[in-house]
């Protein structure tokens, strides 16, 4: 399900979209590709102060050059939004302000545990998985919103 809420009117559908799953002392960094058809992982950030993420983003975007940003959103599992949904929004719109990129966020229920079962299925360690899970929750994330948003074929059914 889509919790989107882009900072202009027009999210961009061309072009590398950066996901980004937050965390208060890391985050997950993912990229798609240009045709916004796949994701894949990039690494995991360790957070240090806001002049030095600012500093680290812009290398970033400077070295991938998205188009936009796509920022994961800590729903309950009702659906409803609380405290790191509210974090993550602030970050995102940071993230958007400091990169002068567009924002939409996407709900990444889930992918933290679905990232997990993926790295346990590849007989990594606790510590392999765990230098990777919040990079690959990332591009879990970020393929889920590149799924939901691909064009689809028109069916005999939307012909009527």
């Amino acid at each position: 399900m889509s919790t989107s809420e882009p900072l202009q009117t027009e999210f961009p559908r061309r072009g590398r979209l950066l996901g980004i799953d937050y965390g208060t002392k890391r985050v997950g960094i993912a990229i798609s590709t240009g045709e916004q058809t796949i994701a894949s992982p990039v690494e995991i950030y360790t957070r240090r102060d806001q002049g030095a993420d600012r500093k680290y983003y812009l290398s970033v975007v400077e070295d991938y050059r998205p188009v936009g940003l796509v920022v994961g959103l800590p729903m309950h599992v009702g659906g409803e939004e609380g405290q790191k949904a509210h974090e993550a929004r602030t970050y995102g719109k940071w993230l958007g302000e400091i990169t002068n990129l567009p924002v939409t966020w996407w709900d990444e229920r889930y992918t933290s545990a679905v990232a997990e079962e993926f790295l346990l299925g590849a007989e990594l360690t606790s510590k392999q998985r765990k230098k990777r899970i919040d990079m690959v929750a990332a591009q879990i994330m970020l393929q889920g919103y590149l799924d939901y948003h691909r064009p689809r074929p028109k069916t005999a059914a939307d012909e009527e």
